[in-house]
């Protein structure tokens, strides 16, 4: 069973509209299916019926539903209903142009596997229930709605601006629901991120502290998952970086060794000289010379 950080390294969130609607409808019921991907529901006015794997539940207006892949189900408008909705993907998939909003009786999806989303159910320490309960409900319901009127515009913008409040809506549910078990996993997570953000971070001074906090882990804890995959503690890593980038500056640039010092994260022109010496083995001048001179008879 994956966390859903694990599954994120694979299949970033990234929300995908396939079909989204005001439903105005008199009694109504729609034959049992099973969904590709997510099919989220407010009930605006009226009582819905959602029967799931056998066992029927009422909704009623103010409820929200959210019905995850795979889930064998029918919807019955027991009353006059108002029941905004939206079949979305909330995780990438390359081949998302192709899945669909599947049809009363579609109940074997075998055909349809490599487009069946993952079940946000279906991962270690996170379970949001079928109907669900937002922190802050006025806020739920007014991106919800926003978002539905934005994608039944149909121009460019107005798509985007519909996806845009369909990543709010997933960011609100997980804040809602995976806030415990996100803290408890980023305790093991991977720390692949970290080089592009000590990338971003060179000319700073950044403390183990700050970097530790930033991966929400202990100092402690964070120096021995670093060391695991990294094979080396942070500082040194660190140091490693700065030089690296210390010698493309040389090599590329005509920056003065001060202003280049500055750039890789060293307190001053004497430390950067002293420590490059040390790591290099040649001072950053004679350096640079030597590999311009090297350029020139390539």
């Amino acid at each position: 069973m994956l966390t859903l950080t694990e599954l994120l390294d694979s299949s970033p969130v990234l929300p995908y509209i396939r079909e989204c609607d005001f439903a105005v409808r008199l009694p109504w019921f729609t034959h049992e299916r099973r969904l590709l991907d997510y099919l989220l529901i407010y009930i605006q006015e009226g009582t819905l019926r959602v029967t799931e794997e056998g066992v029927a539940t009422d909704y009623q207006a103010g409820d929200f539903c959210l019905l995850q892949p795979g889930t064998l189900h029918t919807l019955e408008g027991l009353t006059h209903t108002i029941t905004p909705f939206a079949h979305l993907d909330i995780f990438y998939h390359s081949q998302r142009k192709e899945s669909f909003p599947t049809k009363a009786g579609q109940t074997d999806l075998t055909a349809y596997l490599h487009l069946l989303q993952p079940r946000i159910n279906d991962m270690a320490g996170l379970h949001i229930p079928s109907r669900f309960k937002p922190h802050d409900p006025f806020r739920f319901k007014d991106t919800m709605l926003r978002m539905v009127e934005c994608w039944n515009r149909h121009d460019l913008l107005n798509r985007l601006e519909a996806q845009g409040y369909a990543t709010e809506l997933i960011i609100m549910l997980l804040q809602d629901h995976a806030e415990r078990s996100l803290n408890t996993a980023t305790s093991d997570t991977s720390l692949k991120w970290m080089t592009s953000y000590l990338h971003m971070h060179l000319a700073e001074s950044i403390t183990i502290e700050e970097m530790a906090s930033r991966a929400n882990l202990s100092p402690s804890r964070f120096r021995t998952v670093f060391k695991q995959q990294f094979g080396q503690p942070p500082h040194q890593y660190l140091l490693q970086l700065r030089l690296r980038h210390a010698c493309e500056l040389l090599q590329q640039t005509k920056y003065p060794l001060h202003t280049i010092a500055e750039y890789c994260g060293f307190a001053d022109l004497h430390h950067f000289s002293k420590i490059f010496r040390k790591h290099i083995g040649d001072a950053p001048g004679a350096y640079r010379k030597s590999r311009q001179q090297a350029i020139m008879f390539l």
